[in-house]
Order: C-alpha cells, then structure tokens, then sequence
C-alpha cells in the first residue's frame, strides 16, 4: 500500500508526533474562531510554507493538494451561491489552512508513529468502557493507508479509460473502484482476525 509519509529531517520531520497533533488541533480551534480575513490568509501564507519545507518535490507536492484543492473549490462555490464574497472567503481560507497543516503533518509523520501516539493518548478513554485504545489507533492507520491507496486506484482506473479510449464517467469509474476497495477491505479484515486469533492463542 500506499503511504503519505516522505522521508526527511526537516523541522516538522523532527518535531515529535505529539506536538505535531496538538498543534493541529489548536490550529484548528484558532482557525475556526476567527473572522479576520487578513488574519486567516497569513495563516494560509504561513502553512503553505510549512508545507513547502517537507522535502516534497513541488509538482508532487501539488499533486497531492489536488483533491484538497478540489474539495476547497466546491465548498467555495457553494458558500458564494448563498454569502457576501467577504462572508464566503473565511471559510474558504479556514479549510485552506488546515488542509495545508494536515497535510504537512501527515507528509512528515509515519504511520507506525502516528498509531502509536494516537494510541497513547486514547488509553484513558478506555476507563469508560465504551473503547479499545489500540482500536481506535488501527481505525487511524487503516485510514491514513487507505487514503492514497483508494486515490491511487483512482488516477489508474481512470487512466486506463483514457488508454482505451472510452469516455471518463464518474459512474463509469466508481463501479471498479467500489468493488478493488472492498476486496481490500476484505483481506485486511481476515488478516487482522487471523493476527487475533494467533494472538489469543498464543
């Protein structure tokens, strides 16, 4: 599978996971409670250039903002349809923001990191009851290796089309896509039963 994460040792590639999700997190609540348009655009100067240090090579990098960029697109023309242009261009620069952030922090992070601090932090949620910690950990990972598979699959389905010379449809595309998806989901369900059950028998 696929993986977000780019080997390097840049600041954010040494700053430890913890950090690194806390100040996302407070990032987020900052964002979301200002209304400042200057403010917010320095925002999004400031995580663009955070995300720029990664190490990513510029196309790449762009390429992997392209379904952010997308999503940050629709939001925008929907909030023009019904706001101001002043109203609808804060929370275009909130979600570009953030999006930036996270994805700086999920360019410099590891999986296996980004499960294990999750996990920790989660522990005392488990006096609750409710949840596992080391669930909620695999949930993350699972998802985090997901994403780019599932965009991976994607960008090649929707080449071959173009190869053929049929006509790109989304239909067309999220048939095959829905169907690898779940297979892969499939196999990652029996091999993580599989890796319980050696484990409770062990």
């Amino acid at each position: 599978m696929q993986s977000l994460y780019v080997e390097g040792n840049s600041p954010m590639h040494r700053l430890s996971p913890r950090v690194k999700l806390v100040s996302l997190a407070v990032f987020g609540v900052l964002l979301f409670v200002s209304q400042n348009i200057a403010l917010l655009s320095g925002f999004v100067l400031l995580t663009a250039v955070v995300y720029r240090t990664t190490g990513l090579p510029l196309g790449e990098g762009l390429r992997r903002l392209r379904p952010v960029f997308l999503t940050i697109a629709v939001v925008a023309l929907f909030n023009l349809l019904f706001n101001p242009w002043q109203a609808a261009l804060v929370p275009v620069l909130r979600l570009t923001a953030l999006m930036l952030l996270a994805a700086a922090v999920t360019a410099t992070t590891s999986i296996a990191a980004f499960i294990d601090e999750v996990t920790a932090l989660a522990r005392p949620l488990e006096r609750t009851g409710f949840v596992q910690a080391d669930d909620i950990g695999l949930a993350l990972g699972l998802v985090l290796r997901f994403v780019p598979e599932i965009v991976g699959r994607y960008q090649a389905i929707r080449e071959a089309h173009k190869a053929r010379g049929l006509k790109v449809r989304p239909t067309s595309l999220l048939a095959p896509l829905i169907i690898l998806t779940l297979r892969d989901a499939d196999n990652v369900a029996a091999a993580i039963d599989a890796r319980r059950i050696r484990r409770h028998g062990s």
